[in-house]
């Protein structure tokens, strides 16, 4: 666990041992099955998470009970619903396990204190959040541009291994099709 992680802040930032060490101190680690949830919808949270292994998923529901697939996350990647941790305010989001995960959650307040302590942390963290709009951006651009089949070949180049753990009914959702499209988007 300490090495992925290491070496995923390391693809930004230089860390001694000793800092390292320091750092891994605000995080707290958290282990949960297959369908557990991480965060449900209308809960206050507190936390946001590192992907260490496993699977998870975000969601949204609608008034009509429609559910739509905002995320997925897998190894080295980083979830919460941001925006009720940043207004503190509830979930509008669902994030539940597609596999046995295995995360490092932080805390606001940890997080606060880590980049007191760790400036380069702050900067660790504002090139991850740039990241991440980006590409809600270019999802976004893809959703309002891009045809079923070119947002499936988009998606596979991308992430062909969520194809082989994501059952195709979830794929379909992600990507705005049904599953009987998704079936003929995967035939051609």
């Amino acid at each position: 666990m300490n090495v992925v992680f290491r070496k995923h802040l390391e693809e930004i930032i230089t860390l001694t041992d000793t800092e390292f060490e320091q750092i891994l101190l605000h995080f707290t680690v958290k282990r949960l099955k297959k369908h557990q949830f991480v965060i449900q919808a209308g809960s206050l949270i507190d936390h946001e998470y590192f992907v260490i292994s496993g699977l998870l998923r975000s969601s949204y529901t609608n008034e009509d009970g429609k559910v739509h697939i905002i995320q997925f996350a897998m190894e080295n990647w980083w979830i919460s619903d941001y925006h009720a941790l940043i207004t503190q305010t509830n979930a509008i989001f669902d994030i539940d396990c597609l596999e046995d995960v295995e995360l490092l959650s932080l805390s606001s307040g940890s997080k606060k204190k880590l980049c007191e302590e760790f400036p380069i942390m702050e900067h660790f963290f504002r090139v991850k959040t740039t990241a991440g709009y980006v590409g809600l951006q270019q999802r976004i651009l893809s959703l309002l541009n891009n045809d079923a089949q070119s947002r499936y070949q988009k998606l596979f180049a991308q992430y062909p291994v969520l194809f082989q753990r994501v059952p195709k009914a979830l794929i379909a959702s992600y990507l705005g099709v049904s599953r009987e499209t998704l079936s003929r988007l995967s035939n051609i």
